[in-house]
């Protein structure tokens, strides 16, 4: 069992708080950006073609991953003061919300700028899990995903008022910690994959098939809100996104096997 004596807010000036969570969440995008810009450039993208559309992607990742949060914790944190909502920096992204809104602006820009989606998508789904287990460091910091009260073996106590849990001095299921986990052994399957000469689209749907999965089984430990058939909406997101993407990676590589058969 561990305390965690981490005030959220690193300084302050007046008004103004620099909090861990801004601090840890952009050193995560900077890290995901730049390995998925790597990763692109070594599968022929112009990366700085690429460089110059990224910002909507992480805006629009960033926006998703508030919305969803908003959502889910609407009646309990933000219908008494919606404008919280807007308090981005304070904690609080859906990852969830995260990928389906990066997912929608690169399919958005890459139809514009008529770029193989399949292909850039499998160049950016190494840095978005590595990123997502950077990220999730940020929640550790200020409590604000953790899970339900534990009495062992291994919990986190909160001592700093600015924390976000429910109350200070209760130990919590420490999710984060094993999203982190989760979200490391995801990346080495996709690292170790990267360069095996897969098809276009296979690296991407691995991601969301491993990802879907096992955010399923740990969403049981969180202390989200139950929304349906006993789930909360990390878990039926992830029963959808399970359910589409493992199909089409069995298909895609059936189809494959097939033409180096018939090659």
């Amino acid at each position: 069992m561990i305390t965690i004596p981490i005030d959220p807010i690193l300084f302050s000036i007046g008004h103004f708080h620099l909090r861990w969570y801004s601090l840890i969440v952009t050193a995560a995008v900077i890290l995901g950006v730049w390995l998925a810009l790597k990763e692109a450039g070594r599968k022929g993208f112009n990366t700085e073609q690429l460089a110059n559309s990224v910002l909507w992607i992480v805006l629009a990742g960033m926006v998703g991953a508030r919305l969803f949060h908003v959502i889910d914790h609407w009646p309990d944190e933000f219908a008494a003061n919606p404008i919280r909502a807007l308090y981005i920096w304070e904690g609080g992204l859906a990852i969830w919300g995260g990928v389906l809104g990066g997912l929608t602006a690169t399919a958005v820009l890459a139809r514009i700028n008529h770029w193989k989606l399949t292909r850039l998508l499998d160049a950016f789904v190494p840095g978005v899990v590595l990123a997502q287990a950077v990220g999730r460091i940020a929640c550790i910091i200020t409590g604000d995903a953790v899970g339900k009260p534990t009495n062992g073996p291994f919990g986190f106590a909160y001592v700093s008022p600015n924390a976000m849990v429910p109350q200070l001095g209760v130990y919590y299921t420490p999710t984060p910690v094993y999203e982190i986990l989760m979200n490391l052994a995801i990346f080495a399957v996709l690292w170790s994959l990267r360069k095996k000469g897969l098809k276009d689209g296979i690296l991407a749907l691995i991601y969301l098939a491993l990802y879907s999965f096992a955010r399923f089984f740990i969403a049981f430990t969180s202390a989200y809100k139950i929304i349906a058939l006993g789930m909360n909406q990390a878990q039926l997101i992830s029963i959808v996104v399970f359910a589409i993407s493992l199909p089409l990676l069995a298909i895609t590589l059936l189809k494959k096997r097939q033409l180096s058969v018939n090659a």
